[in-house]
């Protein structure tokens, strides 16, 4: 079963306040789950990584042996796909587990996207955040 994983994390002050969105899909497009969560303290480069985690965690529990990941950061995009490398020792154990997670899949890929085109995933971030 394929699934759609659009993600996305953010914080209020960089570090500060921090929550993630997930949207979870159907290949076909047809809305599985949506979760927002707060995560406290975090930069905004470990809350796009604990989102993507979470995507990952869900698609797995949900059965999926095919997975899209989407998301609006392109340093986290780019550093999964070997593209840039993980220079931040603080980002080091989120990208090892994320790599990790992965590779339990048979089947995945990721992508970035504009801001705009993950705006179900960027509300729910803001709705957690605002309360």
């Amino acid at each position: 079963m394929k699934l759609v994983v659009n993600v996305d994390g953010g914080a209020r002050g960089n570090p500060g306040p921090a929550a993630v969105g997930v949207v979870v899909r159907e290949a076909d497009g047809g809305l599985l789950e949506q979760h927002a969560e707060l995560i406290g303290e975090a930069t905004n480069n470990v809350a796009e990584y604990r989102a993507l985690m979470l995507g990952i965690e869900r698609a797995i529990e949900l059965g999926a042996d095919e997975v899209e990941l989407i998301g609006d950061s392109e340093l986290v995009v780019k550093q999964v796909l070997g593209e840039y490398k993980v220079k931040n020792a603080g980002i080091k154990p989120f990208h090892r587990a994320v790599t990790e997670a992965l590779a339990e899949l048979p089947s995945w890929s990721i992508r970035h996207v504009r801001r705009e085109q993950n705006s179900q995933a960027d509300e729910l971030v803001n709705r957690a955040l605002d309360g």
